[in-house]
């Protein structure tokens, strides 16, 4: 069973999570070269308030991603996966209309909303999601967001992007069903440290784990090795956590191996898919939390037969998000208000990422916990498949 996120959580820093997901994007951007990612396809933009042919029995969506600029990459790959999943489903009463935010979210969201769209999946970044809202809100047009901001769940927004203090959570739980009660902790100076150490301490309180120290560092070799001499200084320690993703943590291993030879090293999702996780030899044993990828190397191939690329990892929430969308669709009348009651079933859903459901607009996603080896990384824990 998954237990609900405590909703004081909503507290969490705007602008940390926003770096949150500057990480994740930035850990799976390797993923799909650019040279080889499909050419963007223009967005099908018809007449304000006019549809077309065929349209009056086809509900209207609309999918805000960036498909230009820097993001471009991963824009495309969230409107290819959308489109397999209409394909793979065999749907054919969603129409889902592509707007590209680079050029400006708020002129995006008033197109979609002008174009008679009764749904917006987007945007993609947390920085985007107020000025969607500013244009969807007054329109009583509902929006599951591709952003992890946990504080703009609710009113209208549902965010369905992987929220990183549920990794956290998932991994400390785990450590203290294992016997580990006392931790400490190494975060990057900025707001997503500040956003880190909140998830920390509000899983101890609700735990009973006791974190004895959280040690700040920049991002250098320096400031890091400073930081972990602090955190040595301040106790023993069962368990030391690196809210970072691989490149710092690789680094940092090293360092808490010679201050903390017996302690076990916790990590984050930024870890997932990282080879250079499992080729330092200072994190073996280690322990962090993701989505499971048990359905993603089926999609994964069947995504790089149609469009000869490689899928980012992100791009799972717009195929689970239109899964979502076609399960709702069946009591939604074509021309009425998208549905969002269902939405809030505690029974949860099934996609790709595995079991998911909402709590006041936020999603709660089911994670496993996996342990660094030699050969790559092992599950100790696995997601659960329902609530």
């Amino acid at each position: 069973m998954i237990t609900r996120v405590n909703a004081s959580r909503r507290h969490t820093v705007r602008a940390g999570l926003a770096g949150m997901t500057a990480l994740l994007l930035a850990g799976c951007a390797g993923m799909v070269p650019k040279s080889e990612a499909p050419p963007p396809p223009q967005p099908d933009q018809p007449t304000a308030g006019q549809l077309p042919s065929g349209d009056e029995t086809r509900h209207r969506i609309a999918l805000l991603v960036p498909l230009s600029g820097s993001n471009s990459g991963v824009g495309q790959s969230l409107s290819n996966a959308t489109t397999m999943a209409l394909l793979d489903t065999n749907t054919s009463n969603i129409r889902i209309t592509t707007y590209d935010t680079a050029a400006g979210a708020r002129n995006a969201a008033q197109r979609a909303i002008a174009d008679g769209n009764r749904l917006i999946l987007g945007p993609l970044l947390s920085d985007n999601l107020d000025a969607v809202k500013s244009i969807a809100g007054p329109a009583r047009v509902p929006i599951i967001s591709f952003s992890n901001d946990e504080r703009a769940g609710g009113d209208g927004v549902w965010v369905i992007g992987q929220v990183p203090a549920q990794s956290l959570e998932r991994s400390m739980k785990f450590a203290v069903g294992q016997g580990m009660t006392t931790f400490g902790a190494l975060v990057p100076s900025g707001d997503y440290g500040r956003a880190a150490s909140d998830a920390i301490m509000d899983t101890a309180r609700a735990s009973g784990a006791k974190v004895m120290a959280i040690e700040s560092y920049d991002r250098d070799a320096t400031s890091l090795s400073n930081a972990v001499k602090r955190l040595a200084a301040k106790g023993d320690y069962q368990a030391v956590i690196i809210a970072d993703g691989s490149r710092m943590a690789v680094r940092a291993g090293p360092l808490i191996r010679d201050a903390e030879k017996a302690a076990k090293i916790i990590g984050t999702e930024l870890w997932s898919g990282d080879e250079q996780i499992a080729q330092s030899s200072a994190l073996r044993g280690a322990w962090f939390s993701a989505i499971s990828d048990g359905r993603f190397k089926r999609y994964s191939d069947s995504y790089k037969s149609r469009f000869g690329a490689s899928p980012y990892r992100i791009s799972t929430l717009g195929y689970d998000a239109v899964l979502l969308t076609i399960k709702v669709a069946r009591d939604w009348k074509v021309g009425d208000r998208f549905p969002t009651r269902p939405l809030a079933d505690a029974g949860g859903f099934i996609g790709l990422d595995g079991a998911f459901r909402f709590d006041e607009g936020v999603v709660e996603r089911a994670f496993e916990v996996r342990e660094v080896t030699s050969g790559g990384v092992k599950v100790v824990s696995p997601a659960p498949t329902k609530f």
